[in-house]
C-alpha cells in the first residue's frame, strides 16, 4: 500500500508539473507573439484612424478601404510563408537537424522575395482593373489608386516579415518579432502625425508611413536572421535549446522551478554553452525538388486555404462597396465595414498568438514523440483561447455600447457610427468562436495538417456562400446588406470550428484529443 502510494504520489506531482509547464511554455510565448501580431494590424488601423479623423470626405476613407481590402487579399493570401514554415522549422529542430532548419528557413526568404516582387508588379500593372474589381466608384478611385500604388511597393517587406516570422517561431523565438515590428509601429505613427494632420496628405500620407514601416522591419529581420545584429535571446537557438532542458527536466518529474541546486548548474551551464550563431539567409540557387519539397507541399495547401478565407473578405468588401452605389447610405457601409473588419482583424491577431504558440510546440513534439505533451498542450490552448474570447468579447461590449469609444474613436459621421453599431453585436458575439477556432488553426498546423485544412476551407466557404445567398435572397428585409454580411462571415467561422474539431477528436488523427494519449508517428510531410 506503501509503495502504491508513494508511486501515485510521483505520477501526480509529474502530472502536475507537466500541466504547470505546459501553461507556461504556452504563455511564455504566447504573450510576446501577442505583441508581434498586433502590430501589422495597429499599423492599419493606425492609418485608418487618422484618416477617419482628419480626412475632408469620407470618400478618402472608403478609397483607402477599397484598396486596402485589395491589398489584404493579396497580401495574406501568401501567409503560408509564416503558417508553413514554422512547423517545418520546429520539426527539424527537434530532431536536431540543424542544416536542414536553416536550409528550410533560406528557402522561405527566397521565396518570399521572389513572390513579393511578383506581386508589386502585377498590382501596379493592373491597378485600374483590380480597383474596378473591389467597386471602387468615381468618387473614390482617385484615393484609392494613390493609396494602392504606393502600398504595392512594400509587398517584397511584408512577404519578408512573413517568412523571418515563420521561421523564429520555428525557433521558438516570439521575443524578437515584437521588438523589430514596435520600432516599425513608432515609425509608422509619427509619419501619420506629419503625412496626415500636417501635411494633409491623407490616404497617400498613410500608404507612405505603413510602407516605409514595413520595409524598416523586413531588413532588421534580415540582419537578426544573418547574425548581423543579435536576436532578443541573443542566439537563434538558444531559447530552443533552454526549452529542450526544461523538457527533459519535465519529463523526469523535476520542476524548473526547482531548488536542486545541481539541477540549477546543469541548465546554467547547458545554457551558457550553447554553440555558434545561426547564420540563415535568402538562398540564391535553386535548391534540389527534393529539399524544397516540403517547404512547397505544404505553402501550397496553406495558400488554398488563405485563398478561400481572402476571397470570402474581399467578396464582403466588394458587397459593401457595392451596396448603393455613390450614395451617402453606401459610402456609410463602406466605411463602417472597412472600420469593423480591422476591429476584427485586430482581435483576430490576439486570439492567433495563442494559435503561434501551440503551433511551435505542437511541432516541437510531435517532433519529439511526446503525445502527452501534444494533448497537454492542446488542451490547455483551448482553455485559454475560451477564456481569452470571452475577454475580448467583454472589451468590445463596453468599446461600442458602454462607452461608445470605438465608435467615436474612428469617425465622426452619423450615418457610419449608425452602420456601424447595427453589426457591433455580431463583432461581439463572435469573439468566443473566433478564438477557438485559431486555436484549433495552430495546432492542426503544428501537426503539419496543411491538405486537410485546405480541404476544409473549400467546403467551409461552399457552405457560407450559400447561407449569405439565402439570406439575401429569403432572410429578413429590414437587415441590411452590411447585416448579412457579417452573419456569413460568422458562418464561415462555425463552419471552420466544426472541421477542424473532427480532425483534432478524430482517433486516427494526429492530435486524437477524444480519447487517451497514444503513439503518434512522426508525421511525414513529403
Amino acid at each position: 500500500m506503501e509503495c502504491f502510494t508513494k508511486a501515485f504520489s510521483s505520477i501526480s506531482l509529474t502530472t502536475t508539473t507537466r500541466t504547470t509547464s505546459t501553461g507556461r511554455k504556452i504563455l511564455n510565448l504566447a504573450i510576446p507573439a501577442l505583441g508581434a501580431l498586433l502590430i501589422d494590424p495597429l499599423l492599419t488601423i493606425a492609418d485608418t484612424a487618422f484618416v477617419g479623423r482628419y480626412s475632408e470626405s469620407p470618400y478618402e476613407l472608403a478609397g483607402m478601404g477599397s484598396a486596402s481590402a485589395l491589398l489584404i487579399f493579396s497580401f495574406y493570401i501568401f501567409n503560408f510563408l509564416c503558417t508553413a514554415t514554422t512547423p517545418l522549422v520546429a520539426s527539424k529542430r527537434a530532431t536536431k537537424d540543424e542544416s536542414g532548419a536553416m536550409a528550410v528557413g533560406g528557402q522561405a526568404l527566397s521565396l518570399a522575395f521572389g513572390l513579393g516582387a511578383i506581386l508589386t508588379i502585377s498590382l501596379i500593372l493592373f491597378r485600374q482593373p483590380l480597383l474596378d474589381l473591389m467597386g471602387a466608384t468615381t468618387m473614390t478611385n482617385d484615393y484609392a489608386m494613390d493609396f494602392l500604388m504606393i502600398r504595392a511597393l512594400s509587398a517584397p517587406a511584408v512577404f519578408i516579415i512573413s517568412a523571418s516570422t515563420g521561421i523564429l517561431r520555428g525557433y521558438l523565438d516570439t521575443k524578437t518579432p515584437i521588438y523589430v515590428l514596435f520600432l516599425a509601429n513608432i515609425v509608422n505613427f509619427g509619419l501619420d502625425v506629419v503625412l496626415i494632420t500636417v501635411l494633409g496628405l491623407g490616404p497617400k500620407g498613410a500608404a507612405i508611413a505603413t510602407t516605409t514601416a514595413e520595409w524598416i522591419s523586413a531588413v532588421l529581420f534580415l540582419f537578426v536572421l544573418a547574425g548581423k545584429i543579435p536576436s532578443a535571446d541573443g542566439e537563434l537557438g538558444k531559447k530552443k535549446e533552454d526549452f529542450d532542458i526544461s523538457n527533459n527536466l519535465v519529463t523526469n518529474g523535476q520542476s524548473d522551478d526547482g531548488d536542486d541546486d545541481d539541477v540549477n548548474v546543469n541548465v546554467a551551464t547547458s545554457s551558457t554553452t550553447s554553440t555558434n550563431t545561426l547564420v540563415i539567409t535568402p538562398k540564391l540557387s535553386i535548391p534540389p525538388w527534393n529539399e524544397i519539397k516540403p517547404l512547397i507541399v505544404a505553402s501550397s495547401s496553406v495558400f488554398i486555404r488563405s485563398l478561400v478565407i481572402q476571397l470570402l473578405l474581399t467578396s464582403a468588401a466588394a458587397f459593401a462597396t457595392r451596396g448603393d452605389g455613390d450614395s451617402d447610405n453606401g459610402t456609410a457601409f463602406i466605411s463602417a465595414h472597412q472600420i469593423a473588419i480591422q476591429l476584427w482583424m485586430l482581435c483576430s491577431y490576439i486570439s492567433d498568438a495563442l494559435a503561434a504558440a501551440s503551433q511551435g510546440l505542437v511541432a516541437d513534439a510531435i517532433g519529439r514523440k511526446d503525445t502527452i505533451d501534444v494533448h497537454d498542450i492542446s488542451k490547455t490552448v483551448f482553455v485559454y483561447s475560451a477564456v481569452l474570447g470571452l475577454l475580448l468579447s467583454g472589451l468590445l461590449f463596453v468599446g461600442f455600447y458602454s462607452t461608445h469609444f470605438l465608435v467615436d474613436f474612428f469617425t465622426s459621421d452619423t450615418g457610419t457610427q449608425n452602420a456601424l453599431l447595427e453589426i457591433a453585436g455580431l463583432i461581439i458575439f463572435s469573439q468566443p468562436l473566433n478564438s477557438l477556432v485559431f486555436a484549433a488553426d495552430g495546432v492542426l498546423q503544428g501537426a503539419s495538417e496543411f491538405p486537410y485544412q485546405a480541404k476544409s476551407m473549400l467546403i467551409s466557404g461552399f457552405v457560407t456562400a450559400i447561407f449569405f445567398w439565402t439570406l439575401q435572397t429569403t432572410g429578413d428585409s429590414d437587415k441590411s446588406l452590411l447585416f448579412n454580411i457579417w452573419a456569413a462571415l460568422i458562418c464561415l467561422q462555425l463552419m471552420r470550428g466544426i472541421t477542424s474539431a473532427v480532425k483534432i477528436f478524430d482517433r486516427n488523427g494526429p492530435i486524437k484529443l477524444g480519447g487517451s494519449p497514444v503513439e503518434i508517428k512522426e508525421k511525414d510531410i513529403i
